[in-house]
């Protein structure tokens, strides 16, 4: 069974109310959606808070995902992403200082370890490798969407693009870094 058979049918099972298959899809992909979050808020305790709130939204929202063909990853981290970037509207909505509580759980964590900072370069390089096959204009449209935060109306603003072939322009390019992850 790949990893994509495997995640897609735990996601299966945890929309039938299975906790063991919820733990093991916390197990299996926690990491790499936090790595999401934290990208998006640059805040461990947010994404921390964000990352909670995003598997409740799997859990009650497991039966909405379809395997059709696109990795069951794209959609947790599509889910996840949402979350983080409706954080952040909302913190810019009252003002979105950092206070005291924060800042401190900020300075006083150590962050990953040895072995995880090692993997994480090693993911990076993969997909930095990956983004460099895009031509630069995309390549950096998906760094302003999914490692950013950036929304398709930042991004078409920004660029002068029309929305629709941002849009088109950012799934022609998920779908070349999926392969391109892929093989």
């Amino acid at each position: 069974m790949t990893a994509q058979e495997e995640i897609e049918e735990l996601i299966a099972r945890v929309s039938m109310g299975d906790r063991k298959a919820f733990e093991a899809l916390y197990g299996r992909t926690s990491a790499k959606l936090f790595g999401v979050c934290l990208r998006v808020l640059k805040s461990r305790a947010l994404a921390e808070e964000v990352l909670q709130e995003v598997f409740l939204r799997i859990w009650n929202r497991a039966g909405q995902y379809r395997a059709n063909g696109y990795s069951p990853m794209t959609w947790l981290i599509t889910v996840t992403r949402n979350a983080a970037i409706d954080r952040l509207r909302a913190q810019a909505r009252q003002g979105g200082g950092v206070d005291l509580a924060e800042l401190t759980d900020r300075l006083s964590d150590p962050g990953p370890g040895p072995e995880a900072q090692t993997l994480a370069r090693d993911q990076a390089r993969i997909l930095n490798e990956c983004l460099a096959e895009l031509p630069p204009d995309r390549a950096e449209m998906v760094r302003g969407a999914y490692l950013d935060g950036a929304s398709y109306a930042d991004l078409a603003a920004a660029t002068g693009i029309k929305l629709n072939t941002v849009r088109t322009w950012l799934r022609r390019s998920l779908i070349q870094l999926r392969e391109c992850l892929s093989a």
